[in-house]
Protein backbone atom coordinates (compact mmCIF):
# COMPACT_ATOMS: atom_id res chain seq x y z
CA UNK A 1 0.00 0.00 0.00
CA UNK A 2 3.20 2.20 0.72
CA UNK A 3 4.08 1.81 -2.49
CA UNK A 4 1.19 2.59 -4.21
CA UNK A 5 0.52 5.95 -2.16
CA UNK A 6 4.03 6.65 -3.20
CA UNK A 7 3.73 6.28 -6.72
CA UNK A 8 0.54 8.15 -6.72
CA UNK A 9 2.19 10.99 -4.86
CA UNK A 10 4.90 10.70 -7.46
CA UNK A 11 2.43 10.82 -10.50
CA UNK A 12 0.07 13.50 -8.76
CA UNK A 13 3.44 15.79 -8.06
CA UNK A 14 4.40 15.63 -11.64
CA UNK A 15 1.09 15.93 -13.12
CA UNK A 16 0.63 19.24 -10.53
CA UNK A 17 3.91 20.70 -12.14
CA UNK A 18 3.55 20.00 -15.84
CA UNK A 19 -0.21 21.87 -15.29
CA UNK A 20 1.44 24.48 -13.47
CA UNK A 21 4.25 25.45 -16.31
CA UNK A 22 1.14 24.56 -18.90
CA UNK A 23 -1.11 26.72 -17.09
CA UNK A 24 1.43 29.96 -16.18
CA UNK A 25 2.01 30.00 -19.83
CA UNK A 26 5.72 30.02 -19.96
CA UNK A 27 6.36 32.81 -22.43
CA UNK A 28 8.68 33.08 -24.98
CA UNK A 29 11.44 35.53 -25.04
CA UNK A 30 10.49 38.70 -27.04
CA UNK A 31 13.05 38.43 -29.95
CA UNK A 32 12.81 41.87 -31.05
CA UNK A 33 12.91 43.66 -27.52
CA UNK A 34 16.14 44.24 -27.05
CA UNK A 35 16.62 46.33 -30.81
CA UNK A 36 13.37 47.86 -28.89
CA UNK A 37 15.28 48.75 -26.60
CA UNK A 38 18.55 50.00 -28.32
CA UNK A 39 15.94 51.96 -30.64
CA UNK A 40 14.54 53.80 -27.38
CA UNK A 41 17.74 54.47 -26.24
CA UNK A 42 18.63 56.11 -29.54
CA UNK A 43 15.46 58.18 -29.40
CA UNK A 44 16.06 59.32 -25.70
CA UNK A 45 19.24 60.81 -26.56
CA UNK A 46 17.69 62.45 -29.17
CA UNK A 47 15.18 64.07 -27.10
CA UNK A 48 17.29 64.47 -24.34
CA UNK A 49 19.93 66.19 -26.80
CA UNK A 50 22.58 64.41 -26.05
CA UNK A 51 25.26 63.22 -28.35
CA UNK A 52 27.14 60.66 -26.62
CA UNK A 53 23.74 58.83 -25.71
CA UNK A 54 22.79 58.98 -29.74
CA UNK A 55 26.22 58.64 -30.81
CA UNK A 56 26.67 55.20 -28.60
CA UNK A 57 23.41 54.25 -30.68
CA UNK A 58 25.80 53.73 -34.34
CA UNK A 59 28.22 51.21 -35.07
CA UNK A 60 31.68 52.88 -35.01
CA UNK A 61 32.99 51.76 -38.93
CA UNK A 62 33.90 53.31 -41.93
CA UNK A 63 31.73 51.13 -43.29
CA UNK A 64 28.17 52.90 -41.82
CA UNK A 65 26.13 54.80 -44.23
CA UNK A 66 23.13 57.34 -43.57
CA UNK A 67 20.52 58.51 -46.03
CA UNK A 68 19.91 61.95 -44.35
CA UNK A 69 16.47 63.79 -44.65
CA UNK A 70 18.02 66.46 -46.61
CA UNK A 71 18.89 64.73 -49.47
CA UNK A 72 22.38 63.90 -48.38
CA UNK A 73 24.37 61.06 -47.43
CA UNK A 74 27.01 60.50 -44.23
CA UNK A 75 29.22 57.81 -44.87
CA UNK A 76 31.52 56.87 -41.85
CA UNK A 77 31.77 56.73 -37.93
CA UNK A 78 34.17 59.96 -38.09
CA UNK A 79 31.78 61.78 -39.98
CA UNK A 80 28.62 60.72 -38.04
CA UNK A 81 30.39 62.10 -35.28
CA UNK A 82 32.04 65.04 -36.45
CA UNK A 83 28.08 66.03 -37.65
CA UNK A 84 26.65 65.38 -34.02
CA UNK A 85 29.10 67.13 -32.01
CA UNK A 86 29.09 70.17 -33.96
CA UNK A 87 25.15 70.34 -34.15
CA UNK A 88 24.14 69.25 -30.54
CA UNK A 89 25.30 72.30 -28.45
CA UNK A 90 23.31 74.21 -30.73
CA UNK A 91 20.29 72.11 -29.83
CA UNK A 92 17.64 72.43 -27.68
CA UNK A 93 13.51 71.89 -26.60
CA UNK A 94 13.08 68.59 -28.92
CA UNK A 95 10.09 66.76 -29.25
CA UNK A 96 10.04 63.87 -30.97
CA UNK A 97 6.83 61.58 -31.82
CA UNK A 98 7.06 58.38 -32.93
CA UNK A 99 4.30 56.84 -34.53
CA UNK A 100 4.05 53.66 -36.42
CA UNK A 101 6.81 51.46 -35.06
CA UNK A 102 7.81 48.09 -36.30
CA UNK A 103 10.54 46.10 -35.64
CA UNK A 104 11.22 43.15 -38.06
CA UNK A 105 13.94 40.38 -37.33
CA UNK A 106 16.04 39.00 -39.79
CA UNK A 107 18.30 37.10 -38.09
CA UNK A 108 19.45 36.25 -34.86
CA UNK A 109 21.90 39.00 -35.39
CA UNK A 110 20.02 41.40 -37.78
CA UNK A 111 16.85 43.80 -37.68
CA UNK A 112 15.23 46.30 -39.06
CA UNK A 113 13.17 49.04 -37.43
CA UNK A 114 10.51 51.24 -39.34
CA UNK A 115 8.38 54.31 -38.04
CA UNK A 116 7.19 57.51 -38.98
CA UNK A 117 8.58 60.91 -36.92
CA UNK A 118 8.04 64.07 -36.51
CA UNK A 119 9.81 66.74 -34.56
CA UNK A 120 10.15 70.12 -33.11
CA UNK A 121 13.41 71.79 -32.05
CA UNK A 122 14.99 74.85 -31.42
CA UNK A 123 18.08 74.95 -33.29
CA UNK A 124 20.88 77.99 -32.67
CA UNK A 125 18.24 79.97 -31.36
CA UNK A 126 15.16 79.32 -34.25
CA UNK A 127 12.48 76.59 -34.03
CA UNK A 128 12.21 73.95 -36.70
CA UNK A 129 9.85 71.73 -37.43
CA UNK A 130 10.26 68.23 -39.65
CA UNK A 131 8.13 64.93 -40.24
CA UNK A 132 9.13 61.79 -42.19
CA UNK A 133 9.62 58.22 -42.22
CA UNK A 134 13.06 56.31 -41.25
CA UNK A 135 14.50 52.95 -41.36
CA UNK A 136 16.87 51.81 -39.25
CA UNK A 137 18.96 48.45 -39.79
CA UNK A 138 20.87 47.44 -36.95
CA UNK A 139 23.38 44.76 -36.36
CA UNK A 140 24.09 42.50 -33.25
CA UNK A 141 28.10 43.63 -32.37
CA UNK A 142 29.26 41.89 -29.64
CA UNK A 143 26.33 41.87 -26.64
CA UNK A 144 25.09 45.50 -28.26
CA UNK A 145 22.42 46.37 -30.89
CA UNK A 146 23.96 48.78 -33.04
CA UNK A 147 22.63 51.00 -36.00
CA UNK A 148 24.84 50.08 -39.64
CA UNK A 149 22.61 52.23 -41.90
CA UNK A 150 19.88 55.06 -41.44
CA UNK A 151 17.75 56.14 -44.06
CA UNK A 152 15.36 58.82 -43.71
CA UNK A 153 12.87 60.34 -45.78
CA UNK A 154 10.76 63.42 -45.46
CA UNK A 155 6.90 63.85 -45.96
CA UNK A 156 6.80 66.55 -47.48
CA UNK A 157 9.99 66.80 -50.17
CA UNK A 158 10.63 70.11 -51.71
CA UNK A 159 9.28 70.82 -55.16
CA UNK A 160 13.01 71.05 -56.31
CA UNK A 161 13.89 67.69 -55.35
CA UNK A 162 14.54 65.33 -57.78
CA UNK A 163 10.97 63.56 -57.22
CA UNK A 164 9.10 61.38 -60.62
CA UNK A 165 6.16 62.88 -61.02
CA UNK A 166 4.21 59.75 -60.60
CA UNK A 167 5.27 59.40 -57.35
CA UNK A 168 3.99 62.82 -56.22
CA UNK A 169 0.92 62.94 -54.00
CA UNK A 170 -1.89 64.82 -55.88
CA UNK A 171 -2.91 68.63 -54.75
Amino acid sequence: MKKIFISASFVFLAATLAFGQKSTGAKKADPTAPVKAAFENLIDGIREVNAAKVLDAYEKSDRILIFNNNGSATIGWENIKSNTESSYPKIKNVTLDITGLRIEMLSKTAAYVTCKWKQTQEYDGNPESASGRMTLVYRLIGKDWKVVHRHTSPDNPPETRPVFPSEREPK
